[in-house]
């Protein structure tokens, strides 16, 4: 049943899905936007319960919930953690009625042909087990594309489809996330290649079989307008990419059927600092403002 109701509200809900997936490598910087230095934690450990803590203050806040977050996705610590004592997934989905995501990809490759594939994902078998277990919907995996490469795309996007279906096996939904960095030169001739190769694939999935998007706010409004109303498709979600929250929500709002899925610019103006009164204000205007935008598109 919960899985029906999940896949309602990811399907046609208006709102939009909170990225909270900072890993390893992106973690201090998130903690230093959130106004903890690195000299407030000595060990790796001591840094992962610090983020944990922003997240869980961030999901216990009274904004986040089901009403404009629809979504969140997790890091794999983050899901194998606890809120006031409950598992985060279920946490997030009984609580909060927050559909929850796991990100499941290990980091980046090399960079070959402009774009930079995932790096090998040996024990995915074994963690989309535990995910399941746990209440875990479905799951992101990101890659990056840094030039308008045909060949590089290709590949990308190849390997997003490839892993994508050993994701449906297990009864999960993959968000296909192949990046376009923002501040490239040939972006818009980048994500023409992008969309042609998505397209291809998707033609190529099985009758009824979906999975969602996550792309970079294209450059031309409705860009991926033919992704949106695919049906091979059942949601496609925009990532912030490095825009500030104004600027990415005033490109979202002008993209038909496109919705949010925000990491940073979700976090704007949050600090640990706030007090509970402040950082519940802070946030409930900018979930808001990002559902206003994804709703306006």
């Amino acid at each position: 049943m919960a899985h029906e109701q999940m896949t309602q509200q990811m399907s046609d809900k208006p709102g939009f899905i909170a990225a909270l997936d900072q890993s390893g490598g992106s973690t201090p910087k998130a903690l230093k936007l959130y106004g903890i230095d690195e000299e407030a934690y000595s060990t790796e450990e001591e840094m992962y319960c610090l983020i944990h803590d922003m997240r869980a203050r961030i999901i216990k806040s009274p904004a986040f919930t089901g009403a404009k977050v629809i979504g969140a996705i997790l890091f794999e610590r983050t899901m194998d953690g606890a809120i006031d004592g409950i598992p985060t997934a279920q946490y997030l989905w009984e609580n909060r009625q927050v559909v929850p995501f796991l990100k499941v990809d290990k980091g980046l490759a090399a960079e070959e042909n402009g774009c930079q594939l995932m790096k090998p994902m040996p024990d995915l078998d074994a963690l989309q087990s535990r995910a399941v277990g746990k209440g875990i919907f479905g799951t992101k995996m990101r890659s990056v594309i840094s030039a308008a490469n045909a060949d590089g795309i290709k590949a990308v996007v190849a390997q997003q489809f490839e892993i994508g279906k050993q994701i449906l096996g297990h009864g999960l939904m993959p968000i296909i996330e192949p990046e376009v960095t923002i501040t490239i030169a040939d972006k818009a001739e980048a994500e023409a290649i992008l969309r042609d190769e998505i397209t291809a694939q998707l033609d190529a999935l099985a009758p009824g079989v979906q999975v969602m998007l996550k792309l970079s706010l294209p450059s031309e409004a409705n860009f991926y307008k033919p992704l949106i109303d695919h049906p091979g498709v059942m949601r496609v979600v925009a990532l912030s990419g490095g825009y500030a929250l104004d600027a990415a929500n005033e490109m979202l709002s002008q993209n038909t059927g496109m919705i949010a899925s925000f990491s940073r610019a979700l976090t704007e103006g949050l600090s640990a600092q706030q007090s509970d009164a402040e950082f519940d204000a802070e946030l409930a205007k900018t979930i808001d403002a990002i559902c206003a935008a994804s709703v306006a598109g």
